[in-house]
């Protein structure tokens, strides 16, 4: 499986908008949200990368912020399963050589699908192939299709390769499948389709200590970014990289019922670990689900409770 594990990286190039992007190569481009990059979108990344050293171009992703369903589709809600600056990383261990993220408004997606081509991926991107879905739909009200864009080939200069309908079915499957798993708490199957363990990134921030006076400090975890998908509320074993050392531990989401918690929190106690996090920002990856949450009697109870979940998850970390 790719990512688990690597500590590869590469350059890979970001610009904020087409605007920005001067190309110094001609490029071979893909278009899509690849939200998650894994493996289906991993197989289409790939043949981006061979293409780009086959013909001695630069490898190029386009993709938008915010999501376009949420800008043309008001009131639209997407949980998605990385946040910007997780996908720019993920993209960046496969050996992308160009991310361009553009903001997607009304006003581009109003741009005509022959302006499209000719002013973004021939004028900016200096295009030599584009490799992309056979659904691929794109121009003012998602008019052209595929057959435009090699009819448009044709006039510029360009390849199209077009990506098979089963790659495309087995991409747009697995996205669903991996939201259905972190819905159900299903921690072990999302990552078997993703390729990686997921994960949560946000800043550590000071909660009521509770923990600390029965023994599990935590560390409270706030995420920024509202369409961030968390998976179902329940106690995991997970994982993460602080001051440059692995560090093991185990997850709480949800409500904290015990003590009459209403809103959902995220709190991470970490086994050997005692530095100060407060205020840095961490990544943790989720490895294995031990149980959902649950309102106990008293402290007492909860407390024997967790004991019993350290156990658990240091008899899993042992079998890695």
């Amino acid at each position: 499986m790719y990512f688990r594990g690597s500590v590869l990286s590469f350059f890979l190039k970001i610009v904020h908008s087409i605007q920005d992007f001067h190309a110094t190569k001609p490029t071979i481009v893909t278009i899509g949200t690849f939200d998650g990059v894994h493996l289906g979108h991993k197989k289409i990344l790939d043949q981006i990368i061979a293409n780009a050293k086959q013909l001695d171009c630069e490898s190029l992703v386009l993709t938008f912020f915010p999501h376009p369903r949420t800008v043309l589709q008001e009131g639209t809600q997407m949980k998605q399963l990385n946040t910007l600056d997780e996908k720019i990383m993920l993209l960046e261990q496969l050996g992308i050589d160009n991310l361009v993220v553009h903001p997607f408004d009304k006003e581009f997606s109003r741009l005509t699908a022959e302006a499209f081509v000719e002013k973004v991926l021939v004028d900016t991107f200096a295009l030599k192939k584009i490799i992309i879905g056979h659904d691929h739909r794109f121009g003012r009200n998602r008019t052209a299709n595929i057959d435009d864009l090699i009819a448009f080939g044709v006039t510029f200069g360009f390849e199209v390769e077009e990506i098979s309908a089963e790659a495309i079915n087995e991409v747009a499957i697995s996205s669903t499948k991996i939201r259905t798993a972190l819905d159900e708490g299903a921690i072990e199957l999302a990552n078997d389709y993703l390729g990686y363990p997921y994960a949560l990134t946000g800043i550590v921030t000071k909660g009521k200590q509770l923990g600390r006076t029965i023994g599990y400090p935590t560390a409270n975890i706030q995420i920024k970014e509202d369409y961030k998908l968390i998976p179902q509320n329940g106690v995991y074993v997970v994982k993460s990289i602080l001051n440059t050392t692995t560090v093991y531990g185990m997850m709480n989401i949800g409500t904290r019922p015990t003590v009459d918690g209403t809103t959902q929190t995220i709190e991470v106690h970490f086994f050997d670990f005692t530095q100060d996090l407060y205020n840095q920002k961490i990544s943790v990856s989720f490895l294995k689900r031990m149980r959902s949450e649950q309102k106990f009697e008293s402290i007492d109870v909860l407390k024997n409770q967790l004991a019993i979940d350290k156990e658990t998850a240091l008899a899993f970390i042992k079998q890695l």
